[in-house]
C-alpha cells in the first residue's frame, strides 16, 4: 500500500477537496510517515510465528513493493474501485498485505477470521458479494494445522453469490489443492505488474467488518477512508503515545477490530514497526511469549485483551516468566475488548511497573470512545474505569425512559450524536438495521449496548452489556460488580457471573470461576469463601448463593466469554454453539455444571 510516486489530488474545488483523500494506500507507507519520509528501511512490519519458528521483517520499501504487487494482481483479476473483497487468513503477513493492497486500488476488504465456519463464511460472501476471495491453504491453532481450502469450497457451495476466483497462499505446513477457479497467491503476483494508488472520496468505504447480530445475520460494520484515516492517526500519539520509528505490539487478530486498527493500518500511518504475532499468549509454547516479543523488538506500547493477561496469569501466578526478559523499553500496556477487572489491572501493574491502560472501544467506533491519553496528559488512574471520554465522543448514561441519570447510578451509556470521525456511518447494504440497532434506542443517541455509570469526576464505569444486568427481585444488579469481587480472591484466575431464570425473584445469579494454577484447595471451601466476599462487598442483596469451581470458561476468538450462551443453557434452552467460538468442547464440559445450576433455582 502506497509509494513514493502515488498519485497527487485532482485538480477539484474546495468543496471537493474537503471530501477527498489522496488515496490510503498512499498515506500510509508513503506520503504521510513512511518511503516518502526517509523511512524507506525501516521495519514497517515483524512476523513473529512461535507456532512456525518463523520471523520475518519487512522494510517500508519492502512492504510497499509487495503491496502493490499484490494489488497488480488483484487489478489483473479485473477487481476496481468499490468491488468488494473477502480475506480469510490466519495471522500471517500476506493478510496485511491484501487488506493494504484493496486500500491502494480503491477496493472495499471484509476480512473474516480464519477458520470460521463455512456457514458463516457463506453468510458473509452472500453479504458482501465479493468478486475475489483470498485465502490461505491452512491456518495453525496451537499445535493443530486446519486446512482452510475445503473450508472455503463448502462455504462458495453454501453461498448463493458465487466470487469469480479465489486467491490462495500456499503454506509449506499444508498445501492445498487448487480447482479451476483458484490461483496461487505467488502465481499470481509474478504474473501482474505493482499497481498504483487510486484515489477516492474521504467517504468512501474502505472495509466492511461483520459482528454478530440478535437476528443470527452478521451485520456489515461499514468503516470509511478518511475518518478512519484521521481518527487513528491522532489515536497512536495522543492515547498509545506512540510515534515514527517506535514499535507497537497489539496481541490480536486482523479478524477483529483491534487487528484492523492497531495492527495494521494506525501504526503504518505514523511510521511506527507493527508486531504481527501468529500465537498463543500462553502454550505456544509457554505464557512467556508477549513477554520475549516486547524485549526482541524493543516494544514501547502493548495492547491486548485483558483475558489474555488472565491466562497469563493463571500460568504463571507469580510473573517469573517475564524475569527472563528486558522490557525496560515497555512503557505503556493497554487492555480493552472486555471489562478490565481490578484484580488484572492490580497484578499486571505490580509485575511490570508501568502504567495499565484500560480503554473502551466496540467494533462499530474503530477506535478508542474512552481512554486516558498518556499521550498528551496522563489523568490519574481509577481501577475499574477506562477514564474519560476523548474528544469528540459525548458519553452520557440514561435511565429506560430516556433520561439522565445521576453521578454513580448505573444506565445504559449512549453517544450523544453525531458520531465522531472514525466512527461507522452505516451498515452495508442495510441502513435501515443501523437506524434499528443503534439510533432508535433513544433519539438523538447512538447505543453502545454496554450499561455502567459516570461518577462525579467523569469518569465512565463500563460494567457489561445492557443484558448482563440482571433483575433481582426488582433489584437491577450488574453481573460486573460480582464479578469484580469474585476476581478478588487470591486464587481466582478469571469469573463469569450469569443471570439464571427464576420463578420467584425473575432471575438470579450463578458465579463460575477457574482457578490460578497451582491451587489444590477443595473447591468446595474456595465456593463457600466467593458466595460470602460477594455478601461482604455488595450485600444479601446480590443473592449470589451459588458458585463453581470449572476447569475454564468458554470464550469466543478474541477472548470474550460467552456469557450470553452460557445463560441460555443453563435456562435449558437449545442454545447454539456460536461461530466465534475458541473451543466448543470447553462448552460441552461446562453444560452439565450450567444445567445443574439452572435447575438449582
Amino acid at each position: 500500500m502506497a509509494g513514493h510516486d502515488d498519485t497527487a489530488l485532482p485538480d477539484a474545488s474546495a468543496a471537493e477537496a474537503d471530501r477527498t483523500l489522496t488515496c490510503l494506500g498512499a498515506s500510509v507507507l508513503g506520503r504521510f510517515n513512511g518511503v516518502d519520509a526517509g523511512r524507506g528501511d525501516q521495519p514497517a512490519l515483524v512476523y513473529d510465528s512461535p507456532v512456525t519458528g518463523t520471523r520475518r521483517t519487512y522494510t517500508y520499501a519492502q512492504l510497499r513493493d509487495e503491496v502493490a504487487a499484490f494489488a497488480g494482481g488483484l487489478a489483473q483479476l479485473g477487481v476496481e474501485q468499490g468491488d468488494r473483497v473477502v480475506i480469510y487468513m490466519p495471522m500471517v503477513p500476506e493478510a496485511a498485505i491484501a487488506m493494504l493492497a484493496c486500500a491502494r486500488i480503491g477496493a472495499v476488504h471484509s476480512v473474516v477470521f480464519g477458520g470460521f465456519a463455512p456457514h458463516e463464511l457463506a453468510l458473509r460472501i452472500d453479504d458482501a458479494a465479493p468478486k475475489v476471495v483470498v485465502s490461505a491453504s491452512c491456518g495453525i491453532e496451537g499445535k493443530r494445522v486446519i486446512a482452510y481450502k475445503p473450508l472455503l469450497d463448502r462455504a462458495i457451495e453454501l453461498a448463493v453469490h458465487k466470487p469469480e476466483k479465489s486467491v490462495v497462499l500456499q503454506r509449506p505446513q499444508e498445501r492445498a489443492e487448487l480447482g479451476v477457479d483458484d490461483l496461487d497467491w505467488a502465481d499470481l503476483v509474478a504474473a501482474a505488474p505493482p499497481a498504483g494508488c487510486v484515489p477516492v472520496p474521504a467517504n468512501a468505504p474502505l472495509y466492511i467488518l461483520y459482528t454478530s447480530g440478535t437476528t443470527g445475520k452478521p451485520k456489515g460494520v461499514v468503516r470509511d477512508c478518511g475518518g478512519c484515516a484521521v481518527a487513528l492517526h491522532w489515536s497512536m500519539g495522543a492515547v498509545y503515545d506512540v510515534g515514527p520509528g517506535e514499535t507497537m505490539f497489539t496481541g490480536s487478530d486482523v479478524g477483529w477490530v483491534v487487528g484492523h486498527s492497531y495492527i495494521v493500518y494506525a501504526p503504518l500511518l505514523v511510521g511506527a514497526t507493527t508486531v504481527l504475532y501468529e500465537g498463543k499468549p500462553v502454550g505456544t509454547p509457554d505464557a512467556g511469549q508477549f513477554w520475549r516479543v516486547a524485549a526482541e523488538y524493543r516494544v514501547k506500547t502493548m495492547f491486548t485483551a485483558p483475558t489474555a493477561f488472565r491466562a497469563i496469569r493463571k500460568e504463571d501466578p507469580k510473573g517469573l516468566l517475564a524475569v527472563d526478559h528486558d522490557l525496560s523499553g515497555l512503557r505503556h500496556l493497554f487492555l480493552a475488548g472486555e471489562r478490565l477487572d481490578p484484580e488484572t489491572y492490580r497484578w499486571a501493574s505490580t509485575l511490570l511497573d508501568i502504567p495499565v491502560i484500560d480503554h473502551w472501544w466496540q467494533t462499530e467506533t474503530g477506535w478508542p470512545i474512552v481512554a486516558n491519553p498518556v499521550g498528551i496528559e496522563a489523568a490519574p488512574v481509577k481501577p475499574g474505569s477506562p477514564t474519560r471520554p476523548l474528544p469528540g465522543w459525548d458519553v452520557r448514561v440514561l435511565d429506560p425512559s430516556g433520561d439522565p441519570v445521576p453521578a454513580g447510578v448505573d444506565g445504559a451509556i449512549v453517544v450523544k450524536l453525531p458520531l465522531p470521525p472514525g466512527a461507522l456511518p452505516t451498515l452495508w447494504n442495510d441502513d435501515e438495521r443501523y437506524v434499528a440497532s443503534y439510533l432508535s434506542a433513544f433519539d438523538g443517541y447512538y447505543l453502545t449496548g454496554d450499561s455502567g455509570h459516570i461518577d462525579d469526576d467523569g469518569y465512565v464505569f463500563v460494567m457489561g452489556r445492557t443484558d448482563d444486568v440482571i433483575n433481582v427481585a426488582g433489584h437491577r444488579l450488574s453481573t460486573g460488580s460480582m464479578e469484580e469481587a469474585l476476581a478478588a480472591h487470591p486464587d481466582v484466575a478469571e469469573c463469569a457471573v450469569i443471570g439464571v431464570a427464576d420463578a420467584l425473584k425473575g432471575q438470579v445469579p450463578r458465579g463460575f470461576v477457574v482457578l490460578k494454577a497451582g491451587i489444590s484447595r477443595e473447591a468446595t471451601e474456595v465456593e463457600a469463601e466467593l458466595v460470602q466476599l460477594v455478601r461482604d462487598r455488595i450485600g444479601a442483596v446480590a443473592s449470589l448463593k451459588s458458585v463453581a469451581v470449572v476447569a475454564a470458561l468458554p470464550k469466543t476468538r478474541s477472548g470474550k466469554i460467552l456469557r450470553k450462551t452460557m445463560r441460555g443453557i443453563a435456562d435449558g434452552l437449545d442454545e447454539p454453539i456460536p461461530s466465534t467460538v475458541d473451543d466448543a468442547s470447553v462448552i460441552e464440559a461446562l453444560r452439565p455444571v450450567l444445567r445443574r445450576a439452572g435447575r438449582a433455582v
